[in-house]
Order: structure tokens, then C-alpha cells, then sequence
């Protein structure tokens, strides 16, 4: 990423009626969600309408493509988003003042950043002391598939790599896998089907019938695996 960024791929228009797997993610990650926000690589603002609560005070969508902050903003304009919500167009190399936020999320963004260590650097620098740093990302090298190439994946992760990328400076407080029958998914996506883009069809399978099952099955396997990885970390 960087401040003239251009974001390849159409995921973004895909994903964004994928409710039950954002509603999922959003009753894990909601208690750490409040006071001042930064959201970095927001796209189209679709997770910020789903992760904000009554809890945040102010939001700010940083997203270094020019043409999707624009959305964002006419979101806000025409209030489908709520104007405690504001957005600039840059990465966090655009902030130079420190302790800014109560929390910071990165939600499928980091895979996306080459030098993912120097971005989280950033980010730990402006969090508040008690912050916290809110990171959902893909899971699993071995699943790294035809789509996450066309989409402009550098990664995915294990917990291993995923602490290895976050400062040391940071405390850990969860860190956990969801949707395991995703995991399946997306394994037999990269074995047989090896397509580049699920279909709008493919999407809202896996949000209406694989998530759920996902939902219940996840628990019981005490979240070991699954298609994506969350990780929740404290500024001290």
C-alpha cells in the first residue's frame, strides 16, 4: 500500500453482502471497538457499517485508493454512513502524530501490504496506552490459491507468522481461528476448481450455508482452524 495506491481486484463488490460472516466476526471482535477508531484499508466502507457500534465516539476510513475513499465519502454524504464517520485518503504513513486511537482494525488488509512489519510498526504508534490493534486476515500459506494472487495477496498467515509481524511491544489478548468449513472451501477451490473469483452464486452459498454450519462447528473444535485468522492485541 501506499498513498497512490490502486487497489486490484472486485472482491470488495462481491463480499459486501456476505452478512452472516461479517456479523460473525463482529460479535467477537465488538467488545475492543470503541472510543476513537482508525480503520486502515477500508475499501468501500461495507466493514465499517457492519463493525460500529455505540461505543465509538469518532471513525476515521483511512484507504489509500482515491476512487474508494470517494465512495466512502458519498456513503457519508447521503447518510447510509453516520457522520461521526469521516475518511482520508493515504496509509499510516499519512499520521505523524502518535496516540491517536482507542482502537486500530485491519480487517483483510495486511495481507495485502508487503512490509507488513513496518506497517504495524505504524499503527502501534498511534494507539493510545490500553489501545487495541484488531487484525482479521486469510489463514493458512498452504491454501494461498489462484485468488488470492489476482487480488493482490503478498500472504496468508499462521499464528506464528501473524506474532511474528505484530511489535513485540504490542500484549496479545486472543488469537483465534473462524470458519472452518470455509477452510474446506477454499481447499477444494485451490485442488480442483483453481478459479481466480467465486461467483456472486459461490458467495452467498458460503455466507448463507457454509457460516452457519461454520458457527456451530468452530466452538467445538475450540477455534484450532479455520479459513481466517483474528488477533486482537494491547498497546500497555
Amino acid at each position: 500500500m501506499n498513498t497512490a495506491a490502486h487497489y486490484i481486484g472486485n472482491e470488495l463488490e462481491l463480499f459486501r453482502h456476505a452478512r452472516n460472516w461479517k456479523t460473525y466476526y463482529r460479535k467477537r471482535l465488538s467488545s475492543y471497538i470503541h472510543g476513537h477508531v482508525l480503520e486502515a484499508g477500508a475499501g468501500i466502507g461495507e466493514t465499517t457499517l457492519h463493525l460500529l457500534n455505540e461505543q465509538v465516539d469518532t471513525w476515521v476510513c483511512l484507504e489509500p485508493d482515491a476512487s474508494l475513499s470517494e465512495k466512502i465519502s458519498e456513503k457519508i454524504s447521503t447518510g447510509e454512513l453516520p457522520p461521526k464517520i469521516s475518511v482520508k485518503t493515504g496509509t499510516t504513513e499519512d499520521y505523524t502524530l502518535p496516540s491517536l486511537f482507542d482502537t486500530i482494525v485491519y480487517i483483510d488488509v495486511i495481507e495485502h501490504i508487503e512490509d507488513d512489519r513496518a506497517e504495524l510498526r505504524r499503527a502501534a504508534g498511534l494507539l493510545k496506552a490500553g489501545g487495541h490493534l484488531i487484525i482479521l486476515v486469510p489463514a493458512h500459506q498452504w491454501l494461498f490459491s489462484p485468488f488470492d494472487k489476482a487480488i493482490g495477496h503478498y500472504r496468508r498467515y499462521n499464528k506464528k507468522l501473524l506474532r511474528q509481524a505484530v511489535p513485540a511491544s504490542l500484549k496479545s489478548k486472543e488469537l483465534f481461528y473462524l470458519d472452518s468449513l470455509g477452510l474446506l472451501a477454499s481447499l477444494t477451490n485451490k485442488l480442483f476448481l483453481k478459479k481466480e473469483y467465486p461467483t456472486a452464486q459461490e458467495v452467498k452459498f458460503w455466507d448463507n450455508l457454509i457460516v452457519p454450519v461454520s458457527k456451530a462447528v468452530d466452538p467445538l473444535i475450540l477455534f484450532s482452524t479455520g479459513k481466517s485468522l483474528i488477533g486482537i492485541w494491547q498497546k500497555p
